[in-house]
């Protein structure tokens, strides 16, 4: 259900990238606004984990350099029949993590060193293993993309401001341009927040189910949430389109669950996970 849901918001949000291209400059502006997706993505396909690791300050570590964490990603990779995946790590205190890549065959995993002081082992596999499920079911390549369609969508209506409003399919003239300049990247951002919490709660799932301890990751989630509400992520802040890819929003802006949040409520992900533990016979206590 939640990839078909998926599916259904991606085709959304192509559906309104192409309506705002035809709107602004008719048919020439819907090839155009085509082209544009094409290429964004096509850039964004190839280039885009290599982008948001640089943007974080992220590097490469072997098994010389963090010897317990390439062990258990290993771990973890082998239970989930996933190719072993870079692991690289950030400076940031703050403890975090994310995946990227275009697909299990290239894909990267990265965590904070604030991820590694502060979580015992087991909430760390916890988290890597929400991190591969990720991997696992193909979403930084899908958020990858809602992440360039929503950006090209608020490209488009801010360049519409400029050379729009003499196209006759838009007959509101200016207003209409006003509108969309407006309406389209609201649209957008919240058509990529709902396929971004729906990819977490279905991480969160199939997480628990590789690592083998739903309790694990809430325990995991509960001490990034309250850490992330005091400990500042320079990098996150200076880049707030990343902040869907994190396991926990890491930027100080953000409010309770609502129509502008990129992740689900905290409360509401630990409460799923200890009813999975539940339904897979283990204690629904808090793991401690």
């Amino acid at each position: 259900m939640n990839s078909l849901r998926t599916g259904v918001l991606l085709a959304g949000l192509t559906g309104l990238f192409l309506a705002v291209g035809f709107m602004l400059g008719g048919e020439a502006g819907l090839v155009i606004a085509f082209g544009v997706a094409l290429a964004m993505n096509a850039f964004a396909y190839w280039n885009s984990d290599k982008l948001v690791l640089r943007m974080h300050g992220a590097r490469e570590v072997g098994e010389g350099d963090a010897p317990a964490l390439v062990r258990l990603v290993r771990q973890l990779a082998e239970q989930a029949e996933l190719p072993m995946p870079k692991v690289y790590v950030m400076e940031a205190d703050q403890p975090n993590a994310f995946a990227t890549g275009r697909n299990p065959d290239n894909a990267a995993v990265a965590v904070t060193q604030g991820l590694l002081r502060r979580l015992s082992q087991e909430e760390t596999a916890g988290v890597l293993a929400h991190e591969l499920a990720h991997i696992k079911n193909r979403d930084t390549l899908t958020m990858t993309v809602t992440a360039t369609l929503a950006g090209a969508i608020s490209m488009l209506a801010n360049f519409g401001l400029f050379f729009g409003g003499g196209n006759r399919n838009n007959p509101l003239g200016i207003v209409g341009v006003l509108l969309i300049a407006i309406l389209a990247p609201m649209a957008a951002m919240l058509v990529q927040m709902a396929i971004s919490r729906a990819r977490e709660y279905e991480a969160d799932r199939i997480g628990a189910e590789i690592c083998g301890r739903p309790l694990w990751l809430a325990a995991a989630l509960e001490k990034i949430a309250g850490a992330a509400k005091a400990i500042d992520n320079q990098p996150a802040e200076r880049n707030p389109a990343s902040a869907h890819l994190f396991i926990i929003n890491p930027l100080h802006a953000h409010k309770v669950d609502g129509l502008f949040t990129t992740h689900p409520s905290t409360a509401e992900r630990v409460s799923r996970l200890r009813q999975q533990a539940v339904e897979m016979g283990q204690s629904p206590r808090p793991w401690g």
